[in-house]
């Protein structure tokens, strides 16, 4: 009987072990949205282009309408919360990474596999500025144009093209974001 307490004991333990290093390796999924709503009351989020889980992560990202006024977070809007800390903008769902197509100011944005690489590595600054970290002057910048209308939602959904842009005072309504889950 002792034998088996022990065994059981252990095995709690180790379950509660890994979940706790788990949810530290996985994070929780959070969505990043520009502070100024613009043109759509629901708010744009970093997207990838096409509909959550069809969407097509060699197409690129964009700004979105933000899909949580359904009550959750969509997985091509999903960023792990854990490895924003660590200077990655990785989309679980898709095992993808945010990757700046040059160091140059309004570069595109697209997605590969993680890697680590100088174009892949973003920090979200104490002032929410999203800025790559080889070049801290281009900032992660919402289209100034009109929204696009999407294919779907009621209202319909917004979208807006996404680049690398010099941090300006001038485009704060366009370059600060911040992240909820």
């Amino acid at each position: 009987m002792k034998n088996i307490l022990v065994i059981v004991f252990t095995s709690l333990l180790f379950l509660l072990l890994t979940k706790s290093v788990w949810g530290k390796t996985i994070g929780d999924s959070v969505e990043i949205y520009l502070l100024n709503k613009l043109d759509d009351p629901r708010g744009f989020c970093i997207d990838i282009k096409g509909h959550k889980l069809k969407a097509q992560i060699n197409k690129g990202i964009q700004a979105h309408t933000c899909y949580s006024y359904q009550g959750e977070i969509s997985p091509d809007q999903g960023f792990n919360s854990f490895k924003l800390t660590k200077n990655q903008f990785i989309l679980p769902s898709f095992n993808v990474c945010m990757e700046a197509s040059s160091l140059t100011p309004s570069t595109n944005l697209r997605l590969r596999k993680c890697d680590r690489n100088k174009l892949q590595n973003f920090e979200l600054s104490n002032k929410n500025k999203i800025r790559l970290i080889t070049n801290r002057k281009l900032c992660l910048t919402v289209d100034q144009g009109q929204s696009k209308k999407g294919g779907g939602g009621s209202p319909v959904h917004l979208m807006r093209n996404l680049s690398l842009e010099l941090c300006s005072k001038s485009l704060n309504s366009y370059q600060t974001w911040s992240v909820r889950k």
